[in-house]
């Protein structure tokens, strides 16, 4: 019988011959993990700021937590500025990639900039959660943080009742412990669309005070980048043609993670790794005479592990159109078909998108290049003017506010088209590769409220997108488009083979304003395929199918409520004789041409047994006054005092800015009224009842 020791020496054996047969595998694994495109190791790779701040010789540290990108986007544009003015070796990380237990012994001449989106109600965002239960978890009498010395810029929207939630706690929490704020707090508003100017109103302050305080000298503003770019000659089976993540690629030995026995590909599908799911079904929605499209698009998870909950929210990763790719690269004279790889300059900057690739697929697949432009871009490009006359007028534009908005705002231009605008039409030979790359945002994907029931639909996932195609009148440019809607447009009126020549006939009121490349990088997306994940939501059903429920979702804020209703109807169907709560839904709409899904509500009011009712309210009827959803919940404030008072939920999705706040106000209203008390007071109800996860809201 064979001792310890030699069944020691056979398990060695045995794995090392396992790692010969399988070192291809192996070194793909590890050479081409879904986060290994977009980021470096830092050295040690140890997880502790402070050490990997000193192994790497930092002497400013910049961190983000960002839901959507946003915030990373404006830490990352900070960080560069800090280093082309003041020569400082600037850390820009995720707070999600490090520990700050040990951020009591940074030397107190390392400052920190902290930029803090805020997500839903108040809340952190997801890569902050570690950052928020640190610092909860910081002994207030000690002052442990009386070292630290920070700017703070927060990410938020004023139509939220928690403008700025996340930075404002995060404030408290460091100044509770010792920490010593410089400058001002800066609160962007992006439910004002003033981000941009919240951020450079911030900016040249606090800049100034970074200044003085660590007794910097400043010297004109000249990129430094943060990467080399080496051009190659050979397209291979390693470079990426846009294929999401390095698992999709054909030289991946592994493939995608796939489970033989179940015969699925395994996740965790996310924003670094997404499944490639089949569209198996995409309709329009409104009638043509509505002169707007809304798509109902449905993807098939079959093939995966994937799992979604009803009321989660599906990211959907588009592309850029054609016109919009030739008109970049037209603007900065690049050549799309030249392979280029990129290698960071600094061990802890990720790399910003996979590489080995080409311009035309970045330009495709990677870059933001649809966004507004920011006045920084402008007075960024003023080193890389081509002549002093184009010069001249990016100082202006960049200096006058009112300037830039004239000319560059309303007209709602891009940044090929701001570009092409201010030189005349002529393209810009002068700008760096590196300097794109590193000053346009990534393209990131687009979340969506399903549409569907995962009780009724466990293998397909629901999305219902109206199109964004707004017509720019004021100059000779195409329509200002949305990315993802108008793609899945196009995928849609593909299916139904309906001819490019009919689509600009009556019948197609709408002609298609952009064109996509459908079939992807190698064909990856060929027959009608699109990369997604799911990201997990609060917005949930009660738990107890006898609660009372009042839904309010105009347009497609209605989207996750007839998954709601959907739910309740496979539940009724599986336990007929479970008596449901009352389930009204207020909807809105603007006349009966884009009411939607308009067929299938009668259908769930039956099935539920009078436990559904709904309530449309039409904001453009011929010859009719305007009625919202506020004013049909008005209308019928006694039944929802009673049914708030029985326990009810309540679930608000759509427009932050107007429908959600107005319809706020009604709630208030009919609490003051009902119960005779203050509106203050009754303001208090409704946070209590937000605070227990009855008043819900997935507003945008």
């Amino acid at each position: 019988m064979a001792d310890k020791f030699d069944i020691i020496i056979l398990t060695l054996f045995a794995v090392l011959v396992a790692i010969y047969y399988n070192r291809d595998f192996l070194k793909d694994l590890v050479l081409n993990s879904s986060d290994e495109v977009f980021k470096l190791e830092n050295g040690s790779g140890s997880r502790d700021i402070v050490t990997v701040l000193k192994e790497n010789n930092k002497n400013f540290l910049v961190v983000y937590g960002s839901q959507t990108g946003t915030a990373e986007d404006y830490a990352k544009k900070f960080a560069k500025e800090l280093m082309a003015k003041f020569k400082l070796n600037v850390m820009c990380v995720d707070l999600e990639d490090y520990d700050f237990d040990n951020l009591t012994a940074l030397p107190s001449n390392i400052m920190i900039s902290i930029f803090l989106s805020t997500y839903g109600e108040g809340d952190y965002p997801d890569n902050a959660l570690l950052f928020e239960t640190w610092l909860k978890s910081l002994d207030q009498i000690d002052s442990s943080l009386k070292n630290i010395n920070f700017t703070m810029f927060g990410l938020g929207n004023s139509t939220y009742e928690h403008f700025n939630g996340a930075a404002k706690s995060a404030l408290k929490l460091l100044k509770e412990n010792g920490a010593n704020l410089i400058g001002d707090l800066g609160l962007a508003d992006d439910g004002a669309g003033t981000t941009d100017e919240d951020y450079l109103s911030w900016n040249e302050k606090i800049v100034e005070k970074i200044k003085v305080f660590l007794k910097l000298d400043e010297q004109d503003l000249v990129f430094q980048s943060s990467f080399e770019i080496n051009y190659l000659d050979n397209l291979n089976d390693k470079v990426f043609l846009g294929e999401p993540s390095s698992q999709y690629l054909p030289s991946f030995t592994g493939g995608v993670p796939f489970n033989k026995e179940k015969n699925l590909q395994t996740g965790p599908f996310n924003i670094n790794y997404p499944y490639v799911a089949p569209i198996v079904k995409s309709i329009e929605l409104f009638d043509p005479l509505s002169g707007r499209n809304c798509i109902h698009t449905e993807f098939d998870v079959s093939g995966s592990d994937m799992k979604y909950s009803t009321g989660d929210h599906l990211a959907v990763w588009p592309s850029n159109s054609d016109e919009v790719v030739a008109t970049f690269l037209k603007a900065f004279n690049l050549k799309g078909d030249k392979i280029f790889d990129l290698t960071s300059k600094d061990p802890t900057m990720k790399l910003p998108f996979p590489t080995p690739t080409t311009i035309e697929s970045t330009v495709r697949y990677y870059l933001e290049i649809t966004g507004p432009v920011s006045r920084q871009f402008i007075r960024s490009l003023v080193q890389f003017a081509p002549d002093d006359i184009i010069k001249s007028k990016l100082l202006e534009l960049s200096n006058d506010k009112d300037q830039f908005v004239k000319e560059i705002i309303s007209n709602y231009f891009n940044v090929a088209d701001a570009l092409l605008y201010i030189s005349d039409g002529e393209p810009w030979t002068t700008v760096s590769w590196d300097f794109i790359i590193e000053s346009i945002p990534r393209l990131l994907p687009r979340y969506y409220s399903i549409s569907s029931s995962a009780l009724n639909e466990k293998q397909t996932i629901h999305i219902t997108s109206i199109v964004e195609n707004n017509r720019n009148d004021k100059v000779r440019l195409p329509p200002v488009v949305g990315v993802t809607t108008n793609l899945l447009r196009n995928i849609q009126l593909n299916r139904s083979n309906v001819p490019e020549d009919a689509v600009s006939k009556s019948e197609f009121i709408n002609p298609l304003p952009v064109h996509y490349n459908l079939d992807g990088p190698r064909n990856l997306f060929h027959g009608y395929k699109l990369p997604i994940h799911v990201r997990k939501s609060t917005f949930r059903l009660p738990t107890n199918p006898q609660t009372p429920v009042i839904m309010i979702g105009p347009g497609t804020g209605v989207a996750p409520f007839r998954g709601f209703i959907r739910e309740r109807v496979r539940f009724q169907e599986l336990n007929p004789n479970v008596k449901l709560g009352k389930h009204l839904l207020f909807y809105g709409s603007r006349d009966l041409n884009d009411f939607l899904y308009r067929d299938e509500w009668e259908q769930y009011k039956q099935k539920l047994n009078g436990s559904f009712e709904m309530v449309v309210a039409h904001s453009r009827l011929p010859n009719q006054p305007k009625v919202y959803v506020q004013d049909k919940v008005k209308e019928r404030e006694d039944e929802i005092l009673k049914l708030l008072q029985d326990g009810a939920f309540v679930y608000i999705c759509g427009d932050a800015k107007g429908m959600a706040k107005d319809t706020h106000s009604t709630f208030v209203g009919i609490y003051s009224r009902g119960l005779n008390i203050s509106e203050t007071e009754a303001h208090e109800i409704i946070k209590m009842l937000k605070s227990q996860g009855k008043y819900q809201e997935d507003v945008w």
